[in-house]
């Protein structure tokens, strides 16, 4: 990387590190204003518009788990796929995949720790915190355990210097800054999150994404910590009361324009495009899981005009499925507190009924997985 490919509305410098040279970030804010069209505006208030509709699902949770499970799932499975994981959102659902952490696979591993990092950091802020060093610290720590990899400092930041693969053949690979410089970077950076920004509030997340992915704080997992930090922000503003938001999605039908945008800042300056993009992941993202909870929403509904009586094993079964949509028999004996031969009677019949199916094609240790759940939480929805 040669120091006069900067152009000089660069937000950084290339600084000479031995034989390389890395990539320094200035420090947030930006020093220029930006500037925002009336295009950028309507987006930013149909993107909070959207954030408003998500939240308001909130109440919901209680009574149907399912909605929060697999808004929280889902973005922890798009995650770790955009990191390049082989995985789909089913493999979080399954019960043998759960059953022992000793034997479940690293991607599935990777997916768990997600979940459990958004999960523990909303909490910590749900109760006062606020986003700090030693969160994201903790959070880090929590999201590389038990996973193999290429992380030997869990919780701490990088002693190495490293490179960023390039999204396109023809740039370099990109060298975030060196470690020393990490420690300063990252000060600022959760400072600006605690600061009223001269900027609207989904302006100030994308300035922190960008920034946060540039510093490239740890040795592993940055990707994944910088996408739990977007939803972290929508709570500790206000916006989400629970990490209802998963736009790791976007980012993943978007993958290449991700990279190269957030690339683009470094080299040009070029700040609005890329807020423009990322205000659009929240906006799309947010109503897409409405559009996606609005069709597990009706399906309860159909559920309950059939087997909201309760009256036999199997309709008890098929109201649970909302709880665990995926189940062996043992589960089923344990969630309807029957024996094994009536949790297999239930099973059948909902069979019979294209309600369950069987998925690993073995004589024992089956497992079954409610159709029309996942027909909606694995279908594409348009981008609303």
């Amino acid at each position: 990387m040669a120091g006069n490919s900067l152009s000089d509305e660069a937000p950084g410098e290339y600084v000479p590190f031995g034989r390389r040279t890395y990539y320094l970030p200035d420090p947030l804010p930006p020093a220029r204003d930006l500037e925002f069209d009336a295009d950028f505006q309507q987006l930013l208030q149909d993107a909070i518009y959207q954030l408003g509709r998500l939240e308001g699902i909130g109440d919901e949770t209680d009574t149907n788990p399912l909605l929060y499970t697999t808004m929280v799932r889902r973005e922890a499975v798009e995650s770790v796929v955009l990191e390049g994981a082989d995985i789909d959102i089913e493999d979080v659902f399954r019960s043998q995949e759960l059953a022992d952490s000793g034997t479940t696979r690293k991607d599935v591993q990777e997916a768990l720790n997600y979940e459990r990092t958004i999960t523990e950091g909303a909490t910590r802020l749900s109760e006062g915190d606020q986003i700090t060093l030693g969160l994201l610290q903790d959070l880090h720590e929590l999201l590389m355990a038990d996973v193999r990899g290429h992380c030997e400092y869990p919780g701490e930041f990088r002693p190495k210097p490293i490179n960023l693969p390039a999204a396109s053949s023809f740039q370099e690979p990109f060298v975030p800054p060196a470690p020393d410089k990490i420690p300063e970077l990252m000060t600022n950076l959760v400072e600006y999150c605690n600061t009223t920004s001269e900027y609207h509030d989904l302006v100030q997340f994308g300035l922190v994404h960008y920034q946060f992915e540039t510093i490239h704080p740890f040795e592993d997992g940055n990707g994944r910590l910088g996408r739990i930090l977007i939803t972290l922000q929508l709570i500790q503003n206000g916006y989400l009361t629970q990490p209802y938001l998963y736009p790791s999605a976007y980012f993943n039908r978007n993958k290449i324009e991700y990279a190269d945008r957030m690339r683009t800042v470094s080299e040009t300056g070029a700040w609005e495009p890329w807020l423009e993009f990322f205000v659009e992941g929240i906006r799309s993202q947010a109503a897409e899981a409405i559009a996606r909870t609005n069709d597990l929403r009706e399906l309860r509904r159909k559920y309950e005009r059939t087997y909201g009586h309760e009256k036999t094993a199997a309709d008890r079964l098929a109201m649970r499925l909302f709880k665990q949509p995926y189940v062996t028999t043992n589960d089923v004996a344990e969630l309807l507190d029957v024996t094994a031969q009536t949790a297999r009677n239930a099973i059948q019949e909902l069979e019979a009924q294209d309600i369950l199916t069987e998925t690993t094609g073995k004589e024992r240790y089956q497992e079954f997985k409610a159709v029309d759940i996942f027909a909606i939480i694995n279908q594409p929805l348009e981008e609303g």
